[in-house]
């Protein structure tokens, strides 16, 4: 991990540089102790992570300030190459002094280090922890690795590193053709990604959906995506993200990893929040993948639940009634 590998780094350089440093990327439990934290610049697209090292005192953002020179930037690689690459483009173009990537093998250190070294001067590398980090010298130009919010030959917005970059998930697909044709009043698309779900709410009649997305590049390709007045946008945690009145319904494909490997207590998260923020008789449309166990949880939060049947991948389920925790 970063905690392992940057102090070996920086005390192998000839100097961090004074002024402010920038780290994209970072792993909501990234140990960057090794910095002086006053200088230090957090940049991620996730809200999580953001208000995560906002709590522990360190100045962040979505996207690195335009108008900021770093002495030094470190780039945290992630497993969509151009994403990564678009990092590593962001960073030698606001950097005056080293710019410094670190990674899993599994993330891409080994594959970003040729890449690299093609193009400019590149430290020897040093691994440990399963990763490598490694640094050039900032300023190079990198404006052919730079990308954000593309339309797609599909007709929508995506970018690399959001979710379903390449195409409409399949499972929100299923779940838009088992949306009643006729829905009014409030709506939140929790998890909304890029929009696909919402776009589809604002053909019905419905008075207003409420995108809630932690994914700000997300959110920015949602944007582009629709731009029906009844849409409104919210950089924030679903799972706790709380609408300034109750809804009539939610709708949902929540995400069910927080690293690689499945954690379904995102998704009950998700459950859990869709019953408090629900008015007493809305309901919640949700799409999961068919092994995932999550009707506990549905259980728990709704006095009925509905299998709508579904599909060999994917499950959809109407959950109506919420319950309301007894004080």
């Amino acid at each position: 991990m970063i905690g392992d590998r940057l102090p070996l780094a920086l005390n192998a350089m000839d100097a961090l540089g004074d002024g402010p440093v920038a780290v994209l990327h970072p792993a909501e439990d990234a140990d960057l102790s090794s910095l002086p934290k006053d200088r230090v610049h957090i940049v991620s697209p996730l809200v999580t992570v953001c208000t995560q090292f906002e709590q522990r005192g360190y100045t962040v953002s979505p996207e690195l300030p335009k108008d900021t020179r770093f002495a030094t930037s470190i780039v945290c690689l992630t497993r969509a190459r151009a994403e990564a690459q678009a990092l590593v483009a962001a960073a030698m173009a606001q950097t005056d002094g080293p710019v410094i990537v670190d990674g899993q093998k599994t993330d891409g250190a080994d594959s970003m280090l040729k890449a690299l070294r093609k193009r400019v001067e590149v430290s020897a590398p040093i691994s440990k922890a399963h990763g490598k980090i490694y640094w050039t010298a900032g300023g190079a130009d990198f404006a052919d690795w730079a990308c954000g919010p593309e339309l797609h030959p599909g007709g929508f917005w995506t970018a690399p590193g959001v979710f379903s970059a390449d195409g409409v998930d399949p499972a929100s697909a299923l779940l838009v053709e088992a949306l009643p044709q006729v829905m009014v009043g409030t709506v939140a698309d929790l998890g909304a990604g890029w929009g696909y779900l919402s776009a589809h709410l604002l053909t019905r009649d419905v008075k207003a959906v409420h995108l809630v997305e932690a994914h700000d590049m997300a959110l920015q390709c949602a944007r582009h995506n629709i731009t029906d007045d009844r849409a409104q946008f919210h950089w924030a945690d679903a799972t706790t993200w709380t609408p300034p009145e109750k809804v009539d319904a939610v709708v949902m494909n929540p995400p069910f990893h927080i690293s690689r490997s499945a954690d379904p207590s995102l998704g009950r998260a998700f459950i859990a929040n869709a019953a408090r923020i629900l008015k007493p008789h809305g309901a919640l449309w949700m799409v999961a993948n068919r092994h995932l166990p999550y009707e506990d949880a549905l259980a728990s939060h709704f006095t009925k639940v509905v299998d709508l049947d579904g599909d060999a991948r994917f499950k959809l389920v109407r959950a109506e009634r919420p319950k309301r925790s007894k004080r």
